[in-house]
């Protein structure tokens, strides 16, 4: 039992205070387990899921568009051909983000050379439905960065441009700018973008749609295209 002293019972401050409740049960303090090592384990801290990239967007080298896309390793056609199924579709939507897209291209392997792959891509995509053009495009990224390329005066302002445009494009057609940019080159890239983007504003909503369909065609065609050449 633990004796107070009468000068400090007879204190106002504990008098004041609050006593706390005190149990005869004894406190089982329970051992944290050691490791294998014998060491016993510090407590983890909490950790935070770091932010994931986008998916996909659109390739900001020659060869492809204005926008971010991240490279997939090339395969192959006569590897692409022999995939299990869930792999070809997910190489396939590293391409064009349409699942109905994907199933179709895959369901007619194998192809025997990659012109037939091309033409059954490009068929897969003139058939695709507003909603699966929606899914398609809904997949670009929704990130504008600088253009691989593009350099020296008057960049910084043409990017800040290109960002204002994207943002309007947005607003007025409710889905990404994409645009293909196959055989430019690099120091061209920032232009042609620009100059797409003003011009393409300038449409009505159908017609545009159209035309947004027809670039993520070649966009797919394009990148179809790499992914199977660039393989053994």
């Amino acid at each position: 039992m633990v004796r107070i002293p009468a000068s400090v019972r007879s204190s106002p401050s504990f008098l004041q205070s609050p006593v706390p409740h005190l149990s005869n049960r004894p406190i089982r303090i329970r051992p944290r387990r050691p490791t294998l090592s014998g060491d016993i384990p510090a407590a983890r801290p909490t950790t935070l899921r770091p932010p994931q990239p986008p998916r996909r967007g659109i390739s900001s080298r020659v060869g492809g568009a204005a926008l971010p896309h991240p490279r997939t390793e090339g395969i192959g056609l006569l590897r692409f051909n022999t995939l299990p199924r869930e792999d070809a579709l997910a190489t396939l939507l590293s391409c064009c983000g349409s699942r109905r897209w994907a199933e179709r291209v895959a369901a007619h392997r194998p192809y025997p050379d990659p012109e037939s792959l091309l033409a059954a891509a490009d068929e897969a995509c003139y058939d695709l439905t507003a909603a699966e053009l929606d899914e398609a495009l809904a997949e670009e990224s929704l990130s504008p960065q600088p253009l691989v390329g593009a350099r020296g005066p008057g960049t910084l302002a043409a990017h800040t441009a290109l960002r204002a445009a994207h943002a309007e494009y947005e607003r007025r057609f409710r889905h990404v700018f994409v645009i293909c940019l196959d055989g430019y080159r690099d120091e061209e890239l920032l232009d042609q973008v620009l100059s797409g983007i003003r011009t393409r504003l300038g449409n009505e909503p159908d017609e545009e749609r159209a035309v947004a369909a027809d670039e993520l065609r070649r966009l797919t065609r394009g990148r179809l295209a790499r992914l199977m050449a660039s393989g053994s």
